[in-house]
Parts: C-alpha cells; sequence; structure tokens
C-alpha cells in the first residue's frame, strides 16, 4: 500500500478517504498541500473502488492490451479526476517510463476506450491539437504528469491495467 502522501493532488483539491485497518475504519480528509485531517463518517458517501498495476515491462500498445487481458481484465480507463490522480500516484516512481500505454485508441474517425466504457472524461494536454486527427500516432498514453498524449503504437513503454 503506498503512502497517502503519495497522492498527487491539483491545487484546492481535497480527497475523502476511508482507511480499514484490521480493527478500526478511519475517515481521513487529504487536502492538496499534503495535510489531512480527521473526517466525520457520513452514511451517505458512496462506495468507490478502483485497482489497477502498473506493469513494469515495456512492450507495444498491442503488446500491452494482450498482456492486461491475459493477466488482468484490459488496459485501464481513465474516467474521472479521481482515477486520474489515483493513477498518477502509481507512476511517479523512477521504474516507471515517462509515459505508459492507457487503454485509449483512435479508431475510425474517434478515440475510445477499449473496453467499451464511453468517453466521458478526457485529459489532453491544454492546447494540444495533435491528437484530433492523428496520422501515424493513435495510441493512448499517460504522462507522469497527468496529461494525454498520442503515440506511435509501435513504442515500447510501460502500461497500467486493471
Amino acid at each position: 500500500m503506498r503512502p497517502l502522501a503519495a497522492l498527487l493532488l491539483p491545487h484546492h483539491t481535497s480527497i475523502q478517504l476511508t482507511l480499514i485497518f484490521l480493527d478500526f475504519l478511519a475517515f481521513v480528509n487529504l487536502q492538496s498541500d499534503g495535510k489531512w485531517n480527521d473526517a466525520n463518517p457520513s452514511p451517505l458517501w458512496s462506495f468507490y473502488c478502483f485497482s489497477l498495476t502498473a506493469v513494469e515491462v515495456k512492450k507495444t500498445w498491442e503488446g500491452a492490451l494482450e498482456y492486461c487481458r491475459e493477466t488482468h481484465t484490459d488496459l485501464i480507463t481513465l474516467q474521472s479526476d479521481t482515477e486520474q490522480l489515483l493513477t498518477l500516484s502509481e507512476i511517479q516512481h523512477e521504474g516507471i517510463t515517462g509515459r505508459v500505454w492507457i487503454g485509449l485508441r483512435f479508431l475510425g474517425d474517434h478515440w475510445l476506450w477499449v473496453n467499451g466504457d464511453p468517453m466521458v472524461y478526457e485529459n489532453w494536454r491544454q492546447g494540444d491539437q495533435e491528437h484530433q486527427c492523428p496520422l501515424r500516432k493513435r495510441c493512448g498514453a499517460l504522462t507522469k504528469e497527468g496529461h494525454w498524449e498520442n503515440w506511435d503504437c509501435g513504442e515500447e513503454l510501460h502500461f497500467l491495467c486493471y
């Protein structure tokens, strides 16, 4: 389990976490400045489960897709700021390349998630227009800075499975 301080949060963001220990629950608010405080439990909180594996073997996008489908479920999809933040905390170490494959692919005339999830969230670098009609770079990658990039599918990168 990664320490709470490993989460990267944008300015003015906080996350409510429920920590489950062997003999008790702890409810905390994690602030963007790294500070945290006790939170009151609320019966109205929804449950959120997000599981991923950062694979430290370099593969092409197709090789990564095959590996994830054989050993996990699929290449990861990112459907919210929360999922993006949790994912970034897993790739912020030296053993991971500067960008990693995600389950994003340009087919026909639009980007789609290979598992069929709808594209309800996007995080392309602001001002970057290259992803709108890529000629060669038709596979999606996530940078350590938290932006999506279209990348050449034949490049070998680390990748994220769920």
